[in-house]
């Protein structure tokens, strides 16, 4: 089990440092800003979306290593599902950072599983994906954790 976890946090340090598609887009179809007031985390959020499909998303941001892990493996389950597909892997992931209970193979996600130990740390791990449900749904406000 140590071992499990110590891949667990590699993994994590692995996305804060290299984080996935961190770069503007330039032809999102839309795009929403997120902020966790606790952390300090911050995010900007872009989708390219085509016939209810998305080909593309990116983020730029700052924030602490379990944030910016949670918005760079995010990016890279996203691109190439339905909007009705990811609407339903921020449902599966809401519950599993908030719980604990992984519903089915959440892949990669489930690195992010333990974080539901920590309610401080809940908020930032669902910032990205609640900005990339605001995004998907053209809701331009902000996106706070608060």
């Amino acid at each position: 089990m140590d071992d499990l976890k110590e891949l667990y946090q590699q993994m994590i340090l692995d996305h804060n440092q290299n984080p996935q598609n961190f770069r503007e887009m330039e032809n999102a179809t839309s795009k929403a800003e997120g902020h966790n007031p606790l952390c300090g985390d911050e995010i900007t959020l872009f989708l390219h979306v085509e016939n209810e499909k998305i080909t593309d998303v990116s983020f730029l941001g700052s924030g602490c290593a379990i944030s910016k892990a949670s918005a760079s493996i995010m990016t890279t389950l996203l691109i190439g599902k339905s909007v009705e597909m990811a609407e339903s892997l921020f449902e599966k992931f809401h519950t599993m950072i908030t719980t604990g209970e992984i519903s089915e193979d959440m892949g990669k996600l489930t690195v992010l599983a333990g974080v539901h130990k920590f309610p401080s740390r809940v908020k930032c791990a669902v910032l990205s994906w609640h900005t990339m449900n605001n995004a998907l749904h053209g809701n331009t406000n902000l996106t706070t954790t608060e």
